[in-house]
């Protein structure tokens, strides 16, 4: 379990990196009546959708304390490790692809049309990712009761109170 739990942050991880690595780099904001001098960039937005759902790892990391059902240990271990199966073909199929982007880019003269197909490709592979994702939130969510919801989220705000927003009802 804690090779699967491992997989799973290791995912998150590169996605974060893989989303971030591809993105342009941010120009320096100009100084303005909105920057702060000791802060000129300002903070980047958060997950508004971290607040309505649970990481794998905190809810099988809590399993005891929630009162999981075996039946729903079961089904959240088999779910979490076809979603690290599958995150893995795509991750790999997001590299290809992203070299694939790199190689038509270094040319001194691009063809604007590959380029642009060959973003599409690897646009459509962070999608299914995403989706990938969202999806297994979803379903592990889905699987818990509403008291087993609100503990976790109690549990969220004594861990990161500044970082929660409040469930929505």
């Amino acid at each position: 379990m804690k090779l699967t739990m491992t997989l799973v942050f290791a995912a998150a991880f590169l996605i974060a990196t893989v989303v971030t690595g591809q993105q342009p780099p941010q120009q320096p904001n100009p100084p303005g009546p909105d920057t702060i001098p000791d802060h000129p960039h300002p903070p980047p937005n958060p997950d508004p959708l971290a607040h309505l759902m649970f990481p794998p790892d905190m809810i099988l990391g809590h399993a005891r304390e929630l009162n999981l059902s075996d039946e729903q240990k079961a089904f959240m271990r088999a779910e979490v490790q076809k979603a690290t199966s599958a995150f893995q073909d795509l991750q790999w199929k997001l590299q290809d692809q992203a070299e694939l982007l790199h190689e038509t880019m270094k040319s001194t003269s691009v063809n604007e049309a590959q380029a642009l197909a060959q973003l599409d490709k690897v646009l459509d592979i962070e999608r299914e990712i995403k989706r990938l994702h969202i999806g297994l939130a979803v379903r592990l969510k889905n699987r818990l009761t509403p008291e087993q919801q609100e503990q976790l989220h109690k549990m969220r705000m004594d861990h990161h109170p500044a970082d929660v927003r409040p469930p929505i009802e």
